[in-house]
């Protein structure tokens, strides 16, 4: 344990300040537990990583809401129907083999990452585009089925919903990692709670990785709020294109 611990401390600080930005801390935090830990139970570790998770995008949220604007009478919805589509997600897995989605996950990844490179000028500038009341309803349907992803099976949610802010909303990519930071949040939260409640935390290491991933993020959230959106788009596009290869490589060669 005294070997693992460095490592996976330092995986849980990257992981924060690259999902603070774009999302996809996953990507890094979650295969560096599974490596260390192989013989443990995967929900285990699945439940240890949303603990560091939970930290994270918790001071994140803080961070961007102090100097990004976000209006509740969208934004609460949106969170309200993340928890729940969080919850449902997760009971789905009791009903559903979420594994059809392993090769379908790289095809979307690479149609966002298509359409975000063939629209230069995307997310760029910060130009809600819909109504008070329509902009609620859609907020709040973003946040339902990818607060249900999340919970079902989870890879790339945060990259998800800051495009979905952008090529839906309107928002820069500034503002839509804020808001997905908030929703993160709810959804974290209702995972976390599932795993702690049947006893998939490791509460020792996971408040380690809490404090790491907590520094990371707050390093990756002042980063972002200082350069604009231009530096969150470059970093969405690499975190991608990461997605992608490790998402592709999982579906089919792994």
């Amino acid at each position: 344990m005294s070997l693992e611990l460095p490592l996976i401390a330092g995986a849980s600080f990257f992981a924060g300040l690259v999902d603070s930005m774009v999302g996809g801390g996953g990507l890094i935090l979650t295969p560096t537990l599974f490596s260390a830990f192989p013989a443990a139970a995967p929900a285990t570790l699945l439940g240890t990583n949303k603990c560091a998770s939970v930290a994270g995008t918790s001071l994140a949220a803080v961070q961007y809401t102090r100097r990004v604007r976000l209006h509740g009478r969208w934004l609460v919805p949106a969170v309200l129907a993340a928890l729940v589509g969080s919850f449902a997600g997760a009971w789905s897995v009791t009903q559903l083999d979420p594994t059809f989605l392993r090769r379908l996950l790289p095809v979307l990844l690479l149609a966002v990452l298509g359409y975000t490179l063939a629209n230069r000028h995307l997310g760029l500038t910060h130009a809600p585009r819909h109504a008070p009341h329509a902009q609620a309803a859609l907020a709040t349907a973003i946040g339902a089925t990818l607060g249900w992803y999340d919970g079902f099976f989870g890879p790339g949610t945060g990259s998800f919903l800051i495009f979905a802010f952008v090529r839906v909303l309107g928002f820069d990519f500034l503002n839509a990692s804020a808001a997905a930071k908030v929703l993160n949040v709810a959804t974290n939260l209702a995972a976390l709670s599932l795993f702690a409640s049947s006893g998939h935390v490791w509460w020792s290491i996971g408040l380690t990785l809490a404090a790491a991933n907590a520094i990371g993020s707050l390093l990756g959230a002042r980063l972002a709020l200082r350069h604009g959106a231009q530096l969150v788009r470059r970093v969405f596009v690499l975190v991608v294109c990461a997605l992608i290869v490790k998402t592709g490589y999982d579906a089919f060669v792994k």
